[in-house]
């Protein structure tokens, strides 16, 4: 019997995927290295820069910029994590702002322009709330994954070492997003009630603002045609235990079509806020299966 393939994989915590990488869940086909980074967006640097993984958990827009920068790399439609953008974007509780529109000609702060998180909620506060995301200032900490990217002009570095939420708390910025993990103290939403409000969205819209996905070395999609398919099957069904067996909140569903609306949603926002030239299609960038 010949050799399983074997995949370097780098994965979050999530409970959906638990079953797969405690190995309640495996193939007579592949076998997982799996490696771990913390936090996890060093994964997606390494993915990007380098050849040290073969499978890996990406944001969708560092898949998006990968794929406008030719990267040897494609998608395979499996929702790893999403947020709700409403509730992403805070400033401190006795601020001035009450509502998106309070944001114009001031200074927000988040991680990189072109993280995901950031463009979903610059799309969404221009789209629902009418902000004019070109008349605000985004101090941003760090650049993109993709070292080719290059920030647009109304994106600054903050060359301090203070963070966004000390700037913000301190006047500096009005607001902040794109934090990892949203500490409650002192902060609200500037979306009112965001969490209902986000909600809402997706109850009237039909889509799950999805940040991370799966991607694979074309190479190996090349090489073994099956390869696709079996993580899609090896994906659900680590899905289906998580679910039936331990008790996790059900993510999105797997697939292209069920995430389509979504992944080409937060690719027309990443145009229109200038991360990438063009106007990309989501079968451009993820197999079919």
């Amino acid at each position: 019997m010949p050799d399983k393939l074997l995949l370097r994989t780098a994965l979050g915590k999530h409970a959906h995927v638990k079953p797969l990488t405690d190995g309640r869940v495996s193939s007579s086909r592949v076998t997982f290295e799996f490696r771990d980074y913390e936090p996890l967006p060093k994964a997606f640097r390494t993915m990007v820069r380098g050849d040290e993984l073969d499978v890996s958990e990406l944001a969708v827009v560092t898949h998006l910029l990968a794929h406008h920068y030719a990267k040897p790399l494609t998608g395979i439609a499996i929702p790893l994590w999403s947020r709700l953008p409403h509730a992403n974007l805070v400033c401190p509780v006795d601020s001035a702002i009450r509502e998106p529109k309070d944001l114009n000609k001031t200074k927000v702060g988040v991680r990189a322009y072109a993280q995901t998180s950031g463009v979903w909620v610059r799309g969404i506060i221009k789209e629902d709330y009418g902000v004019d995301l070109g008349s605000i200032t985004w101090l941003t900490m760090e650049d993109a994954h993709l070292s080719e990217y290059t920030d647009p002009a109304n994106a600054v570095r903050n060359e301090r070492s203070v963070g966004l939420r000390e700037l913000m708390l301190s006047g500096e910025l009005s607001a902040i997003m794109g934090e990892r993990v949203v500490d409650p103290s002192d902060i609200r939403t500037v979306v009112p009630d965001g969490d209902k409000a986000a909600e809402s969205w997706i109850e009237r819209t039909g889509i799950v603002p999805i940040n991370h996905v799966l991607t694979v070395r074309n190479a190996l999609l090349a090489e073994y045609s099956w390869l696709a398919g079996e993580l899609m099957e090896l994906f659900e069904e680590a899905r289906r235990i998580a679910i039936e067996e331990d008790g996790a909140t059900p993510p999105p569903a797997y697939g292209l079509e069920a995430n389509r609306r979504s992944l080409q949603l937060a690719f027309d926002y990443s145009a229109d806020q200038q991360v990438t030239p063009r106007r990309y299609e989501v079968d451009e960038l993820f197999v079919r299966i």
